[in-house]
């Protein structure tokens, strides 16, 4: 067992500490890894307030890269010293998601099974079976995903949520391609990768929409075509006639993301859609939340799919390396999601810049 610095949330909306924690040594099927750097994503901010469970205390940090220091007995899949991006699909191999080949749904994903205790041993729960604002953290084997070792671990960690799920939510969800034209509601930092893995795919035009000029600039800058002030116009009318533009006879885009989670940008997606058009929701609701009041013919006369996307329908064992591999190359700008790195004592601090918009990711570097 080892002793190391983390950040814990004790009570419901209660300032984060930084405490030391108790890290054992890994069993089967576990590793332990040293973090090298941790995104402070939305999600952290939601297990700090309650909004997931009370399971208090949390330890949190979930978008992380760091090096394996140790695994237990029986894995295969890693070893001391790979570079790795930590997820939270670590697949099982048995439910029926799996056994149908659709891994991307595993209903039972691994968590290491031993828990990170505080110092007087009372158990932590760790955010999204991860707990990475912290030195060291343990978890399942399948958690850990190699990656090239010569990647900037500020930079490809956020593969480990945010970005992942922005980027998947047009590749993988909304099948996004060439040919395509995309509208993406809210251009935080899922929206904004949604709109990098839009512009990778080849769509045009992609729309942006928002209501911070802040925000939309940066969305021209990850590759939108076109920005759209929600504020200032009706983006249900101005999304039909910018996809028109470029589509003769469209009426609206073919895929429309909404990445707020809310239910007036939901309904705001599902009427600027094409006819048979795709609506993606990746933006989290709150569980009070309802669907709008939609006549049912509406959804059925405009035909197409009402979807959402856990975590971007990704694989981490076939995503993370390709995306990583395109990041090397220059050709997916995972730097430009870097606003600025922090220390571990700065995270109460990220989530105020993160509550007024003022950064795409805060970055932790252990």
């Amino acid at each position: 067992m080892q002793q190391v610095k983390a950040v814990v949330a004790k009570a419901k909306g209660a300032p984060v500490e930084v405490v030391t924690i108790n890290v054992p040594d890994p069993g089967p099927g576990e590793a332990v890894v040293q973090v090298q750097a941790c995104g402070v994503c939305h999600t952290d901010l939601h297990y700090r307030e309650g909004g997931i469970n009370d399971e208090f205390p949390f330890l949190l940090g979930h978008e992380a890269a760091g090096i394996v220091e140790a695994v237990g007995a029986d894995v295969t899949g890693v070893a001391p010293g790979d570079f790795v991006i930590l997820n939270w699909r670590a697949v099982c191999g048995e439910c029926r998601a799996c056994k149908r080949g659709d891994l991307q749904y595993c209903f039972n994903t691994h968590n290491a099974t031993q828990k990170m205790t505080l110092e007087d041993g009372t158990e932590l729960s760790p955010a999204l079976g991860i707990g990475a604002f912290a030195e060291k953290t343990l978890v399942a084997a399948g958690q850990c995903t190699k990656v090239d070792p010569s990647a900037r671990p500020a930079a490809v960690g956020l593969l480990g949520c945010g970005v992942m799920a922005g980027i998947g939510a047009a590749i993988n969800t909304g099948a996004v391609t060439r040919g395509k034209s995309v509208a993406v509601i809210g251009c935080g930092g899922v929206g904004v990768a949604a709109i990098a893995g839009s512009a990778l795919a080849g769509a045009s035009p992609i729309i942006a929409v928002d209501i911070d000029p802040k925000k939309l600039e940066k969305a021209k800058e990850m590759g939108a075509t076109h920005t759209v002030d929600s504020s200032q116009v009706d983006p249900v009318e101005e999304i039909k006639r910018i996809a028109a533009e470029t589509y003769d006879g469209a009426d609206g885009a073919d895929v429309v993301i909404e990445a707020v989670g809310r239910p007036e940008t939901w309904k705001q997606a599902f009427y600027a859609r094409d006819l048979a058009g795709t609506v993606v929701l990746v933006g989290v609701p709150t569980p009070d939340m309802k669907v709008p009041d939609l006549p049912l013919i509406d959804v059925f006369g405009r035909g197409g799919a009402l979807k959402s996307s856990w975590y971007g329908d990704c694989l981490p064992t076939r995503d993370f390396p390709m995306l990583v591999d395109l990041y090397q190359q220059g050709r997916l700008d995972l730097d430009a999601f870097v606003t600025e790195e922090i220390g571990i004592d700065d995270i109460e601090a990220a989530f105020d810049k993160m509550h007024h918009g003022d950064v795409l990711r805060s970055v932790v570097i252990l």
